[in-house]
């Protein structure tokens, strides 16, 4: 299995999603690849936001040695699963793919059946890095057992 986890940055959510994904994985003794990417180029290169490192921190997980990259054609191509923390970014992934790949493409709090909203609100403006967390971590445990179960 192959997933890859999408926000515009790719140094807030998509690296969040990244690493506590990697950690159920890891937990549950999974062969999955895991990895995270943004819609954007504005931070191509540089490492996930302080903030995220820190929540995930707090957490146990380990994100800072992640490193911010764009989606590309291939990407879409490559992975099974691709999650879309907001509907814009969904909207862009979309617009990248192909129609045979759109099967791939979700929305990430809904497909984690995660009922409280169905976007992950970009924290870098609103300081809600813990709940960004809350939110990521419920709906990749749930991912975790829908795709096990599939």
């Amino acid at each position: 299995m192959k997933i890859l986890m999408v926000c515009l940055g790719n140094i807030c959510r998509s690296p969040l999603a990244h690493g506590i994904m990697e950690k159920f994985v890891a937990d549950k003794n999974l062969d999955w690849e895991i990895d995270s990417a943004g819609t954007s180029k504005w931070h191509n290169g540089e490492g996930p936001d302080p903030r995220s490192i820190a929540v995930a921190h707090k957490n146990n997980i380990d994100i800072s040695r992640q490193v911010s990259r764009s989606i590309s054609k291939m990407d879409l191509e490559y992975y099974d699963y691709i999650f879309a923390m907001d509907r814009s970014n969904l909207k862009d992934i979309k617009e990248l793919a192909q129609e045979n790949q759109l099967h791939k493409i979700h929305l990430f709090l809904p497909f984690g059946k995660v009922e409280e909203i169905d976007e992950v609100p970009d924290p870098y403006y609103t300081l809600g890095f813990d709940y960004v967390y809350d939110l990521i971590n419920q709906a990749n445990k749930n991912i975790v057992e829908i795709l096990i179960n599939q």
